[in-house]
């Protein structure tokens, strides 16, 4: 029988990357973790409307040459119905409008460290719009998870100590959970499509992109960045908005199990912390990282209690870690 390419194992791979899917999930997570030192960097040399306005319509760019490359233009001009157009603004105005709107304003007030484990949260917040929205019943697991991962907030929030709390800015912390909240309100919505991906993604941003624009022309602050502030911009334009979400999208729709491919983004925020000590040079403090492990693992834990595909690099690597093994190839 002859076999898909892309599900073929390659010699000298991980044991849980060795499919076309699970490869671009991998590469999605990698971009995603370096956007939050992004975020942080470029702040430091342009004010949040300007860097959310070159963003968005950098993101925009992005998606219409994804579009033109997979010959899918031509689904913009089909007639839509005028509420798939209004579900569009909606959907604009939450995202790439309010959400980032909020979680750039968290991270030019708190550090880096604090504002993207809170927006972590939003899964928990999933569960909580689920049962108002959508009339799902919240089990006795599901509060369990809640508790656990609020908990990580409150470390986060309280538990660096009495300098790390004198020095913390309430309104930043309202919003990376508001930024998150959205977030999960999106997600509903956007549940209940079925356009192509990418060309609703494509009249989202468009809408949202004229929103920021009439934003920052009402505000005043109407300016391009320069410098640093312009490449910044255009990097989270590019990799944090644009190209990421197609790659993701590929991996979600590679037949590779959605549940392995979902486990693998559950990396980004300690990879985040990772790279917001080297290249940001923040010191993380202890309770970031507990804070950040409890909110994964109150997300995580039906995933947890099975395993899954953890224990698989695990094996992996203790095998690596062997003295005398043979190189693995």
């Amino acid at each position: 029988m002859e076999q898909n390419s892309s599900t073929i194992p390659r010699k000298g791979t991980l044991p849980f990357a060795r499919t076309r899917g699970m490869q671009d999930a991998l590469l999605a997570t990698f971009l995603w973790s370096t956007v939050a030192s992004a975020f942080k960097l470029t702040l430091g040399f342009a004010d949040v409307s300007t860097v959310l306005l070159t963003a968005s319509a950098t993101s925009l760019l992005v998606l219409y040459i994804v579009l033109l490359y997979q010959g899918k233009l031509w689904r913009l001009r089909l007639l839509w119905k005028p509420r798939d157009y209004a579900k569009s603004a909606l959907l604009g105005a939450l995202n790439p409008f309010f959400y980032y709107l909020l979680m750039f304003q968290s991270y030019d007030a708190l550090p880096a460290q604090l504002a993207q484990p809170l927006n972590y949260i939003w899964p928990v917040f999933l569960i909580l719009f689920s049962a108002v929205l959508l009339r799902q019943k919240v089990h006795g697991m599901s509060w369990v998870k809640i508790g656990v991962s609020f908990a990580g907030v409150v470390v986060i929030s309280f538990g660096g100590g009495a300098e790390v709390l004198a020095e913390l800015n309430f309104t930043g912390v309202a919003c990376a959970l508001g930024s998150a909240a959205i977030w999960a309100l999106y997600w509903i919505l956007n549940m209940q499509e079925d356009r192509d991906r990418i060309v609703r993604l494509f009249v989202n941003f468009a809408f949202g992109t004229l929103f920021i624009l009439v934003y920052q022309l009402a505000s005043g602050q109407f300016a391009l960045p320069t410098g640093p502030g312009l490449v910044g911009s255009l990097y989270i334009g590019v990799f944090e908005m644009g190209i990421t979400y197609v790659v993701w999208f590929r991996a979600l729709t590679s037949g590779e199990s959605s549940a392995r491919i979902g486990n693998v983004v559950y990396l980004v925020p300690f990879l985040s912390l990772i790279l917001i000590g080297t290249v940001v040079g923040e010191t993380i403090h202890p309770s970031t990282f507990v804070g950040l492990l409890l909110i994964v693992s109150g997300i995580t834990l039906d995933s947890l209690l099975r395993i899954g595909w953890v224990a698989e690099s695990g094996a992996w690597l203790v095998r690596l870690a062997r003295p005398g093994m043979q190189q693995v190839k």
